[in-house]
C-alpha cells in the first residue's frame, strides 16, 4: 500500500517520466496528435494513483496490494542476496529451489503464472522506485499508455481527420484510463492489445514496417497469452475476417468479388477456430469444447460474491453448453455495452459505469436512428475497420457479461472492448455526415448544370 516515501517519490519519477515523454514525443506524434500526448499520459498517471487510493482507502485493500506485496518479497530477496533475486524473477512457476524457497513459500500466487507475471513486472519495477507502490503504478500506467498510444495512431492512420474524437474514444473514457493504468494484469492487458491492434494493422493490412510491426504484434499477444488469453481469442476471428473483407474489396470484379466472398469468409471462420484450438490447447481453462461449462462456474461463483450487495445481475441460465450461451448472448451484450443503468448505481464507481454505458447507448441510438437502421449494417459490412471494430466488442461482450455476473468485475473486464465500440461508433458518423455531404454537393451540382443549360 502506499506509505509517506510515495508523497516524495511519485513527484520525482512524474518529472523524470514527463521528461522522458518530452523527448519522445516528436517522434510518435504528428502536428494534430501533438497535443494529446501530455494529457493521454497525464490521465493514466491519475488513475495509476488514483486506483490505488481507491483500493487503500475506498475497498481496504484488493489485488494491486497483493501484487506489490509479491513484488516486495523478490525486492527484499535481491536485497539479501542478488542471485536468489534474479532466480526468483527469471524462475519457472512453481518450481522448487533451496536458494528462493525460503521467499516462494510467501507467495501464494508463485505457482499461478497468469499473476505471477503480473508480480514479475511490479518486481522489475520495484528495483526501479526504491519499492514505492506509487512508482510502481506509474511505471505501469507507462506501459500501459505506450500500447494505447498505438493502439491511437493506428485509428488516425486509418481515419486522420477524426483525430480528436478517436483521442476521446481511446484515451478519456474515465473507467479505461482509471481502471487500465494502475497496478493491475488489465493495465498490462489494455497496453498489450493496443499494441496486438497496432502490429496486426500495419503488419497485414497496411504492409508498413512489418518487421517491426509483427515484432511488437507478438509481444502484445505474448502478454495477453499469458495473462488473459482470452482476450487475444476474442480478437483474432474478427481480425482474420478483416483481412479477409480487405482482400476481397481489392479484388476490381465486382462479379469475381461476390463469388469469392464466402469462400473466404469460411477461409478466415476455419483458421479463427484452428487458431483459438491451437492457443489454449496447453490451457484446459479456456479449452474451446469448455467455454461453456468454464462460463457457468465463473457466473455462479462471482454472482454468489455480490448478490447481497446489490451490484450482481442475472441474464438467463447458463447450464454449461455453448447453445444456452448462444441463448443468453444478446443480454450479455446489453450488459456490458449498456448497463448498469443509472438507477442501477449503488455507489460511486457503479455511477461512473453508468454514465459511460449512458453515453454508449444514446451514441448508438442516435448513429443507427440518423443513418437508417438497414444503412447502418450496409455501413458496418462495408467497412472492414468497422466491421472489426464491432464484431471484436460484440465478441469480448458476451464473453465478459456471460462471465462476470456482477458489475463490479464487469466494469473492469469490458474496459478492451470500450474504445473499439466507441471508435467505431464515430468512424460511422463520419462516413455517415460525408455521404450527406457528397449527395448534397451533388445535388447542387446537378441544379447548376440545370440552370446553365436553361440558360
Amino acid at each position: 500500500m502506499m506509505e509517506v516515501k510515495d508523497i516524495f517519490l511519485v513527484p520525482i519519477y512524474l518529472l523524470i517520466f514527463y521528461g522522458l515523454a518530452v523527448a519522445i514525443r516528436p517522434k510518435v506524434t504528428n502536428a494534430f496528435t501533438k497535443k494529446y500526448f501530455m494529457p493521454a499520459l497525464t490521465v493514466k498517471f491519475v488513475g495509476a494513483v488514483g486506483l490505488g487510493l481507491v483500493y487503500q482507502f475506498y475497498y481496504g485493500g484488493g489485488d494491486t496490494f497483493n501484487y506489490t506485496k509479491h513484488s516486495t518479497i523478490i525486492y527484499n530477496a535481491f536485497g539479501d542476496s542478488p542471485a536468489a533475486g534474479l532466480k526468483l524473477l527469471f524462475a519457472t512457476v512453481g518450481e522448487f529451489d533451496r536458494t528462493t524457497v525460503q521467499y516462494s513459500s510467501q507467495m501464494y500466487w508463485y505457482q499461478s503464472g497468469t499473476e505471477y507475471f503480473v508480480v514479475r513486472i511490479a518486481a522489475a519495477a520495484a528495483l526501479l522506485s526504491f519499492n514505492s507502490y506509487g512508482v510502481i503504478a506509474l511505471f505501469f500506467a507507462v506501459i500501459s499508455f505506450s500500447g494505447v498510444w498505438a493502439m491511437y495512431i493506428t485509428f488516425v492512420w486509418a481515419y486522420p481527420l477524426l483525430y480528436k474524437r478517436l483521442a476521446i474514444a481511446v484515451f478519456f473514457l474515465p473507467s479505461v484510463f482509471f481502471w487500465g493504468s494502475g497496478v493491475m494484469k488489465d493495465s498490462l492487458c489494455l497496453g498489450a492489445l493496443g499494441w496486438v491492434f497496432y502490429g496486426f494493422y500495419f503488419a497485414t493490412v497496411v504492409k508498413r514496417n512489418v518487421l517491426f510491426s509483427s515484432i511488437v504484434g507478438l509481444l502484445g499477444a505474448y502478454v495477453l497469452i499469458t495473462v488473459k488469453v482470452y482476450i487475444l481469442l476474442s480478437f483474432m476471428p474478427p481480425a482474420l475476417l478483416w483481412i479477409v473483407l480487405e482482400n476481397n474489396r481489392r479484388i476490381k470484379s465486382a462479379a469475381l468479388r461476390m463469388l469469392l466472398k464466402p469462400f473466404f469468409l469460411l477461409l478466415g471462420v476455419g483458421a479463427g477456430y484452428l487458431g483459438a484450438t491451437n492457443l489454449t490447447a496447453s490451457d484446459e481453462r479456456f479449452a474451446v469444447d469448455k467455454i461453456g461449462e468454464r462460463t457457468k462456474i465463473n457466473q455462479e461463483y462471482l454472482y454468489s460474491l455480490t448478490k447481497d450487495q446489490g451490484s450482481a445481475y442475472n441474464i438467463g441460465t447458463i447450464d454449461g453448453s455453448l447453445g444456452s450461451i448462444a441463448t443468453v448472448a444478446p443480454q450479455a451484450i446489453i450488459v456490458a455495452l449498456f448497463r448498469p443503468f443509472l438507477f442501477e448505481a449503488r455507489n460511486p464507481v457503479m455511477l461512473l459505469s453508468a454514465l459511460e454505458a449512458t453515453m454508449f447507448m444514446y451514441l448508438t441510438f442516435m448513429m443507427f436512428y440518423r443513418t437508417g437502421f438497414l444503412r447502418s449494417f450496409r455501413m458496418i459490412g462495408g467497412t472492414p475497420i468497422v466491421s472489426f471494430c464491432f464484431l471484436f466488442a460484440i465478441v469480448f461482450a458476451i464473453g465478459v457479461g456471460t462471465n462476470s455476473g456482477n458489475f463490479g468485475t464487469l466494469v473492469r473486464y469490458k474496459i478492451p472492448l470500450m474504445p473499439f465500440f466507441l471508435a467505431a461508433l464515430y468512424i460511422m458518423e463520419y462516413q455517415a455526415n460525408s455521404a450527406k455531404k457528397l449527395a448534397r454537393l451533388a445535388s447542387t451540382e446537378k441544379r447548376a448544370s440545370m440552370v446553365a443549360r436553361a440558360a
